[in-house]
């Protein structure tokens, strides 16, 4: 299985929600909350979709103004039917490398004390737990794990390489974004790699 990732807009908040929502249940965000992250002059979301297909499988958001030392994950996401293959792992690598280009040098997520696949992920990607949020998931009452990890100039063998195409800026919404932190031609996928994400996380 191959995927494309690109640059979300407001025109995918349909789709997006559509996962958020199967995801998430109680603790997914509505829509006006998520129209307005997918605008926001700070954030910078992300889509993959499958090689010939439209459908979204999974997306990701981050808040990082420019110049700001820290930076968040919004979210992240990714459909049953494309877990497993490495698509996490590579939405969080793109999503880490753009904090780093905006002048971030650590980065935050919360992630549910109940989702031992995802915590695996962000520990690999070098986060540590930092402090608990006590039930802080309603009505749930599950806690929620604050994360942090250091950002450093991004390592691009730990990204898939995507083929050869004509380079482009990936800057403006539904242009193609290359998995290895460059530009990329329409034609850049991703391809699976295993990583250890079983759910969504916020």
């Amino acid at each position: 299985m191959a995927w494309l990732l690109r640059r979300a807009s407001v025109a995918d908040l349909p789709a997006i929600m559509a996962l958020e929502t199967s995801t998430f249940g109680s603790d997914a965000w509505s829509a006006e909350a998520m129209r307005s992250e997918l605008a926001g002059a700070h954030t910078h979301y992300l889509v993959a979709t499958p090689e010939g297909s439209d459908a979204v499988v999974a997306y990701a958001g981050l808040l990082a103004p420019a110049s700001a030392q820290q930076a968040d994950i919004q979210t992240i996401a990714v459909a049953p039917t494309a877990r497993r293959g490495g698509l996490g792992r590579t939405l969080m690598l793109q999503l880490m490398a753009e904090a780093f280009s905006r002048g971030a040098r650590e980065m935050f997520l919360e992630v549910r004390a109940d989702n031992p696949g995802a915590q695996s992920l962000y520990e690999q990607l070098g986060f540590e737990q930092i402090a608990v949020r006590p039930r802080y998931y309603q009505p749930d009452g599950v806690d929620a794990l604050i994360m942090r990890a250091p950002l450093s100039e991004p390592r691009t063998s730990l990204v898939e390489p995507v083929p050869p195409a004509a380079p482009i800026t990936a800057t403006a919404p539904g242009e193609p974004v290359s998995t290895s932190g460059e530009p990329a031609g329409a034609s850049a996928a991703l391809t699976d790699q295993p990583d250890p994400t079983a759910e969504g996380a916020s």
